[in-house]
């Protein structure tokens, strides 16, 4: 713990600094010791051979990332010094060295002309920082004193062996004697009584042969934590220099209701401010739980408030003042004791020349009518009289129960003093000496763990009912590691049951899943994997049907159920993401206000209308179409329609039957070794798989549901759907000449060519921009959850961007890219598209994704951001034609997909695209990688053979193909083209291969 503290009653190394770390994978209260940890580790060590640190907790201390210290040819001991002002140096301690960075003498407290002689260049002293370095040899030869009395008295086993203790300082007894200008005799003199100078006799024997050098550490800076309250709240207001690797904020780990009223160069740390709390510059408040009007003005140090202490503290002009909460243990009795006393205050001045509370001693009897005799014995002597033994401070009463209007009458300002001080009068008091040894720790702690958790739990509101991209991972891993799982836990299912959206409640039910898989601690499985056991079904159902206060209740009755151990809770925590998921295809379906469908002639029986479509490339932005992200970030995305090998590969037919049912034909492969999957739906309970996405022709199911051509779920037979409405049923071939996991887009636009054909086959045509938000709302009933990239890259023509805000309902607004006149032609030219021979499945990679969004990964939201602007930079790019800049954003997109996807870059096309990157501006995997196709931007036209040359000299490829793209101005058409197509077959001449 270190020596006494006035202003932290868990020392100065456990003292909290307003700083918060945002990357830290645990969130904590950020202490000193932390601070140094940090220091230590990151800068100081880095580079130091074998050896032992050792680092003072009593000081505040910033090191550049970058130190300096060479090691080169390095023996003995180090000290660590940072450059001061002579003036400062004059209470503290400087080292007196020579031209070789030896050290001559250590000055403490010298005099001017002392401190003058250690002063380089520039005027700066060398300052001692209490951090030293002992080498290995220097280290074992101290170690080895300890058995050596009067040394083995600093330690237990000395103590128990009935040596009488002994006390020694690091740099006066230790340290001093390698100083090249101590002499023997005048160091062992110099310890005091007999047994110092024994000790120090054992010291210099052992270590004077190591040699001790200095290293001063330009733009370094030291601050004593000194019994200075000014000192004390000076350093938690002031940001730290440029060096420190700290961040310094106004409110670290606190939830403030009115942050406005905290004035620039005040501090909150670990604290809850409920309602209207004004707080001036130059004043701090830590650990506190106030409730307002309170006004707490310039000069101030508040520490340890309870909720229960704000009254006493309204109507009270407080300035200048340490006011303070602290749990004390008077054997098997533990109370709160308050004191109070002034920021000028000095602790240890006689009487007669000090102040309390910032006014002369005489001052403050006057004014309160206190007398010298209330707080000392009459034996006292008047030299010992001072604030430090004072006794001030009520700890206990015969018969009220004390609170802190029982130090704040000290100030002189409540009415009814006399009544006051005959009650402080009869209350048993101590003094500040007497309390220190009384202190409870652990209480002190504990208290303000909870503290920081109940905080934790208003920062769990603010940031999901203000929809703000912090995370709250860090959180939840400390919720679950102190055992606050439970409190935090009840804050998310609140949250999620009353908020004014789905959106809202979507991301708290993520956080919880978060919550529940921190709890199993790295075990019991993987976190992605299925989410329909029957038992979660009822409050899965409750979510369907809208009910999500009632859906959240019942998730949360199920979820005692499986808490008992790490596979139970990540089940449930699959469960959770299950019901998550629930909420975000409600939020999605909102844009289902943007399909408009208008009636037109039906089509005669038995005639075919057909969609043929192109894939598509996005060139930047992808992922941030991606719900949530889409609607809680905003997303941008450049796509291009394209023809592969002069061919739209896409597409879909449709014609009634006279047959009352749905007859669904899936075409896929290539001409030599087609395969053909055929399914006939005759009753609505054929229908019902419709959602699941691997169940037969369920993308076909669920597009005759969302157009509406069925209804579903429905009393009404489907034969009397069919017959009612269109006289007859229908049938459906799609088909796709590209591999599956392409990367290409293939799901979406077909889906969006099924949706077209179906529309005009039922009678009614529907908008590009209807199909685009049609095309979202069938991939959510679908559950595959995907964006709005690929149906806005297949089915608008040419070059666009799509652009969604960060707001519900969702929208999908597209802007044609105008490029330069010949440019789309440079394109084709220097585009081309490589089959990489694997095949990758997006779902888990968007699992992944969607799970390090709700948890706000602050380098998730960064790329989010990045992926956005560079989708921004990229159409800008291709308005001025311009390859080498859409090289550089194809490059940068490549990197932000492979942070948003981590493994999506497959070993056999990292060699790939090295022997690629000499021949070509940029390239990237299409959609969200992982395998399928890469496309490449080359620097010179028309390199097809070129390339396939160098890739087949490539070892460890596999099978690759190398496909020509062109860009689709025309865009997708639906047509009728009669009845005489020849069932099963592809619209002729539009094949790819």
């Amino acid at each position: 713990m270190g020596r006494d503290f006035s202003f932290d009653d868990c020392g100065r190394a456990f003292t909290c600094l307003p700083a918060e770390e945002p990357g830290a994978a645990a969130e904590a209260l950020v202490c000193n010791l932390d601070s140094l940890l940090g220091t230590m580790t990151h800068r100081l060590c880095v580079g130091s051979p074998p050896g032992v640190w050792v680092c003072s907790t009593d000081m505040l201390l910033t090191v550049p990332s970058t130190p300096g210290i060479n090691w080169d040819g390095f023996q003995g001991v180090r000290v660590i010094a940072v450059p001061g002002t002579p003036a400062y140096a004059r209470n503290h301690g400087v080292y007196l060295t020579n031209e070789q960075g030896l050290v001559h003498d250590i000055i403490y407290k010298g005099t001017e002309a002392q401190i003058q002689q250690c002063a380089g260049p520039d005027g700066t002293v060398p300052l001692v920082c209490g951090i030293v370095f002992l080498s290995s040899d220097a280290a074992e030869q101290l170690l080895a004193t300890h058995v050596i009395p009067p040394l083995d008295a600093c330690t237990y086993m000395g103590l128990d062996s009935g040596a009488p203790p002994i006390q020694l300082s690091l740099f006066f007894d230790i340290v001093l004697c390698m100083a090249g200008g101590m002499t023997e005799e005048d160091f062992v003199k110099g310890g005091g009584d007999a047994s110092v100078r024994s000790a120090r006799s054992v010291l210099w024997t052992a270590l004077r042969g190591f040699p001790l050098s200095m290293a001063c550490i330009p733009n370094a800076s030291y601050d004593y934590m000194s019994a200075s309250a000014s000192d004390h709240i000076r350093s938690l207001t002031l940001l730290p220099g440029s060096a420190s690797h700290l961040r310094f904020c106004k409110t670290a780990h606190s939830h403030v209701d009115q942050p406005f009223l905290l004035e620039d160069g005040s501090s909150v740390i670990n604290c809850l401010l409920e309602g209207a709390v004004q707080l001036a510059a130059g004043s701090v408040i830590q650990h506190c739980h106030l409730q307002g009007p309170l006004v707490i003005g310039p000069g101030c140090l508040l520490s340890g408030l309870n909720v229960g202490s704000s009254p006493a503290l309204r109507g009270c002009s407080l300035h200048d003042i340490v006011l303070q909460g602290h749990h004390v243990r008077l054997r098997d009795l533990s109370c709160r004791v308050f004191t109070l006393t002034g920021r000028l205050d000095d602790w240890q001045s006689p009487v007669e020349k000090a102040t309390y509370l910032n006014v002369p001693w005489a001052e403050f009897f006057q004014r309160t009518g206190v007398r010298e005799g209330d707080l000392w014995d009459a034996e006292m002597p008047q030299r010992s009289r001072c604030l430090l033994s004072a006794r001030l401070f009520p700890v206990l009463h015969a018969r009220e129960v004390l609170g802190l209007e029982d130090v704040l009458w000290l100030l002189g300002l409540a009415t009814g003093a006399s009544e006051k001080l005959a009650r402080w009068r009869t209350a048993w008091r101590m003094s500040w000496q007497e309390l220190m040894p009384c202190l409870d720790t652990e209480a002190e702690l504990d208290a303000r763990q909870a503290l920081f958790f109940l905080q934790g739990q208003r920062k769990v509101r603010r940031v999901l009912l203000g929809r703000q991209d912090s995370s709250l991972l860090p959180l939840a891993r400390s919720a679950v590691h102190e055992g606050y799982h439970k409190a935090l836990l009840g804050t998310l299912d609140e949250v999620a049951s009353t908020a004014s959206d789905a959106g809202i409640a979507a991301r708290a039910l993520a956080c919880i899943a978060e919550v529940l898989g921190c709890m199993a601690q790295g075990e019991g499985g993987l976190r992605s994997g299925p989410a329909a056991n029957r038992e979660w079904a009822s409050a899965f159902g409750r979510l369907e049907s809208g009910d999500i206060a009632g859906g959240v209740q019942e998730l949360a009755a199920e979820r005692q159920k499986w808490m008992s151990r790490p596979a139970l809770l990540v089940r449930a925590a699959r469960h959770y993401e299950g019901a998550e998921q629930i909420l975000v295809r409600q939020a999605v379906m909102s844009s289902c206000q943007f399909i408009t469908d208008e009636p037109v002639e039906l089509p005669p029986l038995g005639h075919w209308v057909q969609v043929v479509c192109p894939a598509r490339l996005d060139l930047s932005g992808g992922w941030s179409d991606t719900p949530p992200i889409t609607y809680e970030h905003g997303g941008a995305v450049v796509d291009v329609a394209v023809l592969v090998d002069g061919c739209r590969p896409i597409g879909a037919r449709v014609r009634r039957i006279v047959q009352p049912e749905l007859r669904l034909v899936s075409l896929s492969g290539t001409p030599q070794s087609e395969v053909v999957a055929e399914l006939v739906c005759r009753e609505l309970e054929h229908l019902q798989d419709y959602c699941q996405p691997h169940a037969p022709g369920a993308l076909l199911k669920a597009a005759f549901i969302c157009t509406q051509v069925v209804q579903f779920p429905s009393q009404t037979p489907l034969w009397a759907q069919l017959m009612k409405n269109f006289g007859g049923g229908f049938e459906v071939h799609t088909w796709s000449q590209l591999p599956h996991g392409s990367g290409l887009g293939t799901s979406s636009i077909l889906a969006g060519a099924v949706m077209a054909s179906l529309y005009r086959a039922a009678g009614k045509a529907a908008s590009t921009e209807s199909l685009i938000h049609a095309v979202l709302h069938l991939e959510q009933r679908l559950t595959t959850g995907g964006g709005w990239q690929d149906q806005v890259g297949g089915l608008v023509p040419g070059i666009k961007i799509g652009r969604s805000k960060a707001q519900l309902p969702l929208r999908v607004e597209v802007e044609q890219i105008q490029v330069p006149d010949g440019f789309t032609e440079t394109l084709n030219n220097h585009l081309l598209l490589v089959y990489t021979g694997k095949t990758r499945l997006a779902r888990n990679l968007l699992q992944d994704v969607v799970r390090n969004w709700y948890a706000r990964l602050p380098s998730i939201v960064q790329n989010a951001d990045a992926l956005v602007s560079n989708a921004e930079e990229c159409a800008q790019a291709l308005r001025q034609g311009d390859l080498l800049l859409l090289g550089k954003c194809l490059d940068c997109y490549w990197q932000q997909k492979k942070c948003m996807a981590p493994g999506c870059e497959p070993l056999a096309v990292g060699r790939m695209m090295d022997a690629l990157r000499p021949y070509v501006y940029g390239q990237c995997l299409a959609g969200a990688g992982g395998g399928g196709f890469l496309y490449i931007l080359t620097k010179a036209p028309r390199q097809k053979e070129a390339l396939h040359q160098i890739l087949a000299n490539t070892e460890g490829l596999g099978n690759f193909s190398i496909h020509s793209i062109e860009v689709d101005t025309g865009g997708f058409s639906v047509e009728v083209v009669g009845c005489d197509t020849k069932d099963g077959a592809h619209p002729g001449g539009d094949r790819a291969v």
